[in-house]
């Protein structure tokens, strides 16, 4: 009974406007105080537990450094660079648009500093060459899902802390997903530059590709650092994050000189508030997660569930399910706080790969940023291009269809997610 007015309150909660970790931490509290068998003091222990984790501290890390890169003009060269290495194709921007996200998706690992820093790049590129409004949003919202999928990738961090996951090989595992995510949006693209025909950006010119890649060689290296650094055991995770701020810092104060101390103050402010709101989250899910697994939830859904068969298919399909629901109404840390005790060891118990189903989360709840009413991309993405919000829904609905077929390819094919992980680590 307490159970069932846990999950009611936690989701009324939500549905009137209240913040997720409030919702949390509050319903959890609630529960602790009408059950009388746990002092309530377990609630802040719990939830100090819950974020005193060393691979945490890559999180206000990553986010400092997607925040500097976008602030000191590296995402502009990026962008620069992929629209004289692609921009020749037809519907040349939308091309550049994935190519730049894949680029950036190598340094910040965050959908939403994708689609806020690169994305306002992106889309007036797109609007002034006279493309569609709702196809330059469309494809944009859609490629900065690539982001948390190619390493670094924030959620792949919470994951590994919650599922005590190696986050070096979630990282290894996340590059082939990514790129099969770029190739699917590429002729997703294709088609419709085919169908309305969209215009080549530029014809392909050595000098200029030399031009562009001479000017944003030194940003190229923040993903070489970054991921170099992870697969070579030269960092941790942690350290990588930190080596990243170091040389965006570099870049932006010494080379490019285009961070003041005003714009770095403002960077660190909107730093400080975003890992805030992730780590409270965090804290906040822990202690919810806490009472899910010590009134054996876990078991009895995983008996539930394989109830209805046995047969691992089908318990795949039903994860899915789960997951693209829970992403369209819950933000993404927290889902992966409270899913993953739940839903990991059904998994586990069919033959998934945790670092498999790490995957596989991540990728589903990417899609739930997608769709409304939560779709925190889209709302980003409105906000920047002045858009409506029902038509950034509409207008990215068709671009769903190519991320829907890499989540079923990564889902019953591990060898796309297992084979660079295996490679490097086993």
């Amino acid at each position: 009974m307490l159970l069932t007015l846990l999950f009611v309150m936690v989701f009324a909660l939500i549905a009137f406007g209240v913040p997720v970790a409030i919702a949390l931490a509050g319903s959890s509290a609630v529960f602790i105080l009408l059950d009388g068998n746990v002092p309530g003091l377990v609630v802040a222990h719990r939830m100090i537990n819950g974020v005193d984790s060393f691979p945490l501290l890559a999180v206000p890390f990553f986010i400092l450094a997607g925040n500097l890169m976008n602030t000191a003009g590296i995402t502009e060269r990026i962008f620069d660079f992929a629209k004289a290495l692609i921009g020749w194709l037809p519907g040349g921007l939308g091309h550049v648009n994935i190519g730049a996200s894949v680029i950036f998706a190598g340094m910040s690992g965050a959908a939403v500093a994708d689609a806020g820093g690169l994305g306002a790049i992106e889309i007036k590129a797109m609007r002034d060459a006279k493309y569609d409004a709702g196809f330059a949003v469309g494809i944009t919202a859609a490629s900065s899902t690539i982001g948390p999928i190619i390493p670094p990738s924030l959620p792949m961090v919470i994951y590994g802390v919650v599922a005590g996951a190696s986050i070096g090989q979630l990282f290894a595992a996340g590059f082939i997903p990514g790129l099969l995510m770029a190739v699917a949006l590429m002729a997703m693209v294709a088609f419709y530059a085919h169908r309305y025909k969209y215009p080549r950006d530029q014809a392909f010119r050595m000098s200029i590709l030399g031009t562009a890649f001479t000017r944003a060689f030194l940003s190229l290296l923040t993903p070489v650092i970054i991921v170099g650094g992870i697969l070579s055991g030269a960092f941790t995770p942690t350290e990588a994050a930190i080596a990243a701020c170091a040389w965006a810092l570099f870049l932006g104060l010494f080379v490019y000189r285009t961070l003041t101390v005003r714009r770095f103050l403002k960077v660190s402010l909107d730093t400080i508030e975003t890992t805030s709101v992730v780590l409270f989250i965090v804290a906040a899910a822990s202690i919810f997660a806490w009472i899910l697994t010590s009134n054996r939830v876990p078991e009895h859904f995983a008996a539930l569930i394989l109830s209805v068969s046995d047969n691992p298919i089908v318990i795949l399909l039903l994860i899915n399910a789960i997951l693209l629901v829970v992403g369209c109404f819950m933000e993404t840390v927290a889902a992966i706080t409270i899913l993953v005790p739940v839903l990991l060891p059904i998994a586990v118990s069919v033959g998934v790969d945790p670092v498999h189903f790490g995957v596989i989360l991540v990728l589903n709840l990417m899609i739930g940023l997608l769709t409304p009413p939560v779709g925190m991309v889209l709302y980003v993405l409105s906000r920047v291009a002045k858009v409506p919000f029902e038509r950034c829904v509409t207008a990215t609905l068709p671009f769903l269809v190519p991320l829907f077929v890499v989540l079923m390819l990564v889902t019953f094919f591990p060898i796309f997610t297992m084979w660079l992980p295996t490679l490097l680590y086993r």
